[in-house]
């Protein structure tokens, strides 16, 4: 078998997979291992064929073991879901870490650190516990906080939220995948004690402290290059704020910020050239190589990714310097199989699954990407040296570097884009030219700062030249990052592949690859895979252009609607709450629905909750057309929105009652009514969506909904979607009369406390024995309507 230890931990990843979806009990996963053992040790003739189960139920047990709260002292066991004031003590695991946020050109910090929690108190009394916990606070915390030293900390434990809607980021699932199943949140920086003061900082803490100020040696100031440097060289994850690394992130180069297989590579390969210059024979170059990386990887704090790269390269280092014939994808496998025995839960992490798959897809898609460029650049090998030109001589030389990044670069491509359009909804044409020009200079750049640090204090002028270098490089890799994401077609926000998509993609490339597709006994195959192909994706394009999508987001305060049909011309959002929320839930929720313009933005009134965010949405969607009602608005942000779509004309749309919107009908207000309040005044909208009759009252106030019923004569609808208004409540029993809806959506929020549906607005509405749902609660809502029928879910599972 060319490749065995592929075949050990496809094996045994299956057995992870099982697990994930099917938790028998522990003792049944136990017995049916030692079962097989045991038949694998005594039928020696069937042992060929048992080890391969053997290996699954390995996998499988060893997640059960990991997801299984064992102890009555766990944490699980002890707070089930809910949520308490508690002291918690325990030990820090490493040292917090500040995460910085950028709003409105102002910054706030926040505190993050991960806690294993020895004792818990929600009481008088202190109990034994077990587990691990996330704490955050406002602030920052002071240097006296590292890792070791035990810690008492107050505040509210819960388990981590939900998604507020399908496609943001599910912060449960991810700290899940690490062993942790419940946050702490403090009010401030009061609620943390220190129990011993007696401790010194950790070795990577003090390597951090002395890197951060050998790479400024010389420097004039901490500006952002600088501080990129420490991002890349030593993982300080501080200084990535979204802003920073969103032009990473959008061309594709945000990978070079990771502790990863770039800089480990790097950092072994300078060491194999200097000591082997030196003709250190290759056995005491590997144990001198490896300790050294992973003395670099315990310095930068032991990153999930640098571990997995340094045990990568151990494996080849090891096998090189014992002169054993290299396999690049059998090390692979290697490496997968010991990091996966260790903590089986990485498989299904993003950053596991990118790394594995880039370095797979070089390893199978180089030999066929090398072949092309030799046979490009081949030279008639008949033809004498002296005979070649030396311009020719010197091009081929350049080239062959150049296309061999390029091959490089397109390779990882190949493999990384689908996960890249799952995990992140980015597909990155312009990455092959951004990694072409910006990993080099990252190479450079991570050269030019071990150069630093090998020089340190002893060698000052050269540690100096190092660090101007390095800023450089730094500095190059930021410009050539902003320019690459505006070139035309530059990045796209996707939808998420399906399970589908995933097993076309990569079966197509493999046969493409390998050259099967192109033999002539598998020519028949090939062509019914390629109608098969087509006609499953015919049949797709056709089902989804006759879907019509609703989604209720709660947005802090406010809320939105974005309607989303088969043809993206009729993709209207209705509000967008305020700067805050745009950032982090309409924007990435837009963009995980695979919208990258709006047609149309309608705002139903000037509630800062509801539309404050307005002038930021139009910049990112290139928003085509503004809708407003003829109600004037108080609010000054609103005011200044309208007055800046204006000054393109055709670009506002005042619409009065009986207007249409593509689908939906204005019912509220009309340019006669003269409401005194803002929330009377809010838009109304009424639609049908494939027999779906949707009514959408914004923060319609008291008055407001008298006029509407005084003015409409058929109110009557499936759906209802209301918001809270300032005064009084939404919904008043004259209008549900009217309405008789067959669902009820409140778009109330746990922030601020005054958007909270009231107890008696609750009873009122339960008494009309019509289900409601409250977003606080449920999350988002969406509505399905397609040809013959109409779904409503919500994201803590409700389904009418």
């Amino acid at each position: 078998m060319k490749h065995p230890l592929v075949a050990v931990v496809v094996c045994y990843a299956a057995g992870l997979l099982l697990a994930e979806y099917f938790q028998p009990p522990l003792a049944a996963l136990f017995t049916a291992a030692f079962l097989f053992l045991a038949l694998a040790l005594v039928l020696e003739k069937f042992r060929r064929f048992l080890i391969w189960p053997l290996l699954a139920l390995v996998g499988w047990t060893n997640l059960a073991v990991h997801n299984t709260a064992i102890s009555p002292d766990d944490l699980r066991t002890l707070m089930g879901n809910e949520s308490a004031l508690a002291t918690l003590r325990g030990t820090l695991v490493e040292t917090p870490g500040l995460k910085i946020y950028e709003r409105d050109g102002e910054q706030t910090e926040h505190t993050i650190a991960l806690l294993r929690v020895t004792e818990l108190r929600r009481g008088e009394n202190w109990q034994p516990a077990l587990g691990s916990i996330i704490a955050t606070t406002p602030g920052a915390l002071g240097s006296n906080f590292f890792a070791g030293p035990p810690v008492e900390i107050s505040g509210v434990i819960a388990p981590p939220p939900l998604p507020v809607a399908e496609g943001l980021f599910d912060y449960r699932t991810y700290l899940k995948r690490q062993g942790i199943y419940f946050q702490l949140k403090t009010a401030s920086v009061d609620g943390w004690k220190l129990l011993s003061t007696n401790q010194t900082p950790a070795m990577s803490d003090r390597f951090l402290a002395w890197s951060q100020k050998t790479l400024a040696r010389g420097l004039p100031e901490e500006d952002e290059p600088l501080k990129l440097l420490w991002a890349m060289t030593l993982g300080w994850k501080t200084a990535l704020t979204g802003e920073v690394t969103a032009p990473f992130m959008q061309s594709g180069t945000m990978h070079i910020f990771a502790i990863s297989g770039l800089h480990i590579a790097l950092i072994a390969g300078i060491l194999v050239a200097i000591l082997r210059t030196v003709q250190m024979p290759r056995f005491w170059c590997g144990a001198v190589i490896i300790p050294l990386i992973w003395f670099y990887t315990a310095a930068t704090g032991w990153q999930p990714s640098a571990i997995r790269s340094t045990i990568m390269m151990t494996i080849i280092i090891a096998g090189w310097s014992l002169k054993r014939p290299s396999n690049l994808i059998n090390s692979l496998a290697a490496a997968a199989f010991i990091i996966l025995l260790y903590d089986p839960q990485q498989l299904f992490q993003a950053s596991f699954q990118l790394s594995f798959f880039v370095v797979l897809s070089i390893a199978l898609f180089m030999p066929p990407l090398e072949k092309i460029r030799d046979r490009l650049l081949q030279i008639d090998p008949l033809l004498p040296r002296e005979l070649i030109p030396r311009w020719r001589r010197w091009s081929n030389s350049v080239l062959w570097v150049v296309s061999t990044w390029l091959a490089t670069s397109l390779a990882a491509w190949f493999g990384s884009w689908p996960l890249t359009a799952y995990y992140f909804h980015l597909f990155s044409p312009v990455t092959l030219l951004a990694n072409l020009l910006i990993v080099p200079l990252a190479s450079a750049a991570l050269a030019c700062n071990l150069g630093s640090l090998i020089c340190g204090g002893w060698f000052p002028w050269a540690t100096e030249l190092f660090n101007y270098s390095g800023w450089l490089w730094m500095k190059l890799m930021l410009e050539i990052s902003h320019a690459v994401i505006k070139l035309p077609g530059a990045f796209f926000y996707v939808r998420s592949p399906a399970l589908a998509d995933f097993a076309i993609y990569y079966g197509a490339m493999l046969a493409v690859m390998s050259g099967v597709a192109f033999r002539k006994k598998w020519r028949m195959v090939t062509l019914i895979c390629i109608v098969f192909i087509a006609v499953f994706y015919g049949w797709r394009w056709q089902s989804a252009g006759s879907i019509t999508t609703l989604t209720v987001l709660p947005l802090n305060g406010g809320h939105a609607v974005f309607v989303q049909s088969g043809q993206r011309a009729d993709d209207l959002l209705i509000d967008c709450g305020d700067t805050n929320a745009v950032d982090f839930i309409t924007k990435p929720f837009l963009h995980a629905q695979g919208a990258n313009h709006l047609p149309r933005l309608a705002l139903t009134q000037g509630d800062m909750r509801d539309m404050g965010g307005a002038q930021p949405v139009c910049e990112l969607f290139s928003v085509g057309q503004i809708i407003t009602s003829p109600a004037r608005f108080r609010s000054t942000v609103y005011r200044q929105t309208v007055t800046a779509i204006e000054q393109t004309r055709g670009r506002h749309r005042i619409v009065n009652r009986g207007d249409v919107i593509g689908a939906w009908t204005v019912l509220h207000p009309a340019s006669t009514n003269q409401l005194s309040k803002a929330d009377d005044n809010a838009l109304v909208l009424k639609g049908e969506i494939y027999g779906a009759r949707v009514l959408l009252l914004s923060d319609l106030g008291r008055e407001g909904q008298s006029v509407l019923l005084e003015s409409t004569n058929d109110l009557h609808t499936d759906i209802v979607v209301a918001g809270l208004p300032t005064d009084g409540e939404p919904l008043c029993d004259a209008l549900l009369d009217a309405i008789q809806p067959k669902v009820i959506v409140i778009a109330d929020s746990e922030f601020p406390a005054t958007r909270r549906a009231s107890r008696e607005l609750k009873e009122r509405l339960a008494g009309r024995n019509v289900p409601v749902i409250y977003t606080r609660t449920a999350g988002a809502v969406t509505l399905i309507a397609r040809p013959g029928g109409w779904e409503l879910r919500t994201m803590d599972g409700q389904k009418f």
